[in-house]
């Protein structure tokens, strides 16, 4: 499964301008995060890349951009970490960011080693960022669900294999959500309704129209 940079922002909870600003390597060092899939126009993210988004957008939460850009070349270019960056585990106190592994964490900054002393947030479950909730990756809506092994992670209708945005388009289409078994007979109403509000949700990180023509031009 392919994710485009909308569908990537909404279950990671960082910002198109933000993806596309992660995607850019710097003059101080490599960038956060390329796409598994394709960095070049059409832009894909991978199932593993919304992990590693979800992080970096955890992380955004304490720690500024900068910081993050430096951990990440500690991990890199030091620790010689050069498994896709999902893989690890990270975590910001505030202060720095640590690598956290078994029972120590590594600060990235100095490179020393620590206990763990403090709780580790599922980077799966909801958290918010910039006021806004960030929802469950792989349970975006109690009837919308995430799983690589159906439908390679496209979100779909939980306990089928109906896509979220195929319901939302008969509902927006003003099929009432009671009539929507008449054309998917296990889809009850609850779970059309929770389908429209997703696509509502992925709807809203699309840019302003002025964006999307200046980017255009």
């Amino acid at each position: 499964m392919s994710y485009s940079p909308r569908l990537a922002a909404a279950l990671s909870g960082a910002t198109l301008r933000q993806l596309a600003h992660w995607r850019r390597p710097t003059s101080a060092g490599g960038a956060v995060l390329i796409p598994e899939l394709s960095a070049e126009r059409p832009i894909l993210y991978s199932f593993r890349d919304l992990i590693a988004l979800r992080t970096c957008a955890k992380l955004r939460n304490d720690a500024s951009l900068q910081k993050i850009r430096r951990a990440l070349d500690t991990l890199r270019d030091d620790l010689h970490e050069r498994d896709h960056l999902s893989e690890y585990r990270l975590v910001a106190d505030g202060s720095t960011i640590y690598l956290v592994e078994a029972e120590q964490a590594t600060d990235l900054a100095d490179r020393t080693a620590h206990l763990v002393i403090h709780e580790l947030v599922e980077v799966l479950r909801p958290f918010y960022r910039d006021g806004r909730h960030i929802p469950d990756l792989l349970r975006p809506r109690d009837h919308v669900s995430v799983d690589p092994a159906v439908r390679g992670g496209t979100p779909v209708i939980d306990g089928t294999r109906i896509p979220y945005d195929e319901v939302a388009a008969l509902v927006r289409d003003g099929v009432p959500a009671e009539r929507i078994t008449e054309y998917y007979p296990n889809v009850s109403p609850s779970a059309a309704r929770d389908a429209a509000d997703f696509a509502d949700y992925v709807d809203s990180y699309e840019p302003p129209k002025d964006q999307r023509e200046a980017a255009a031009g």
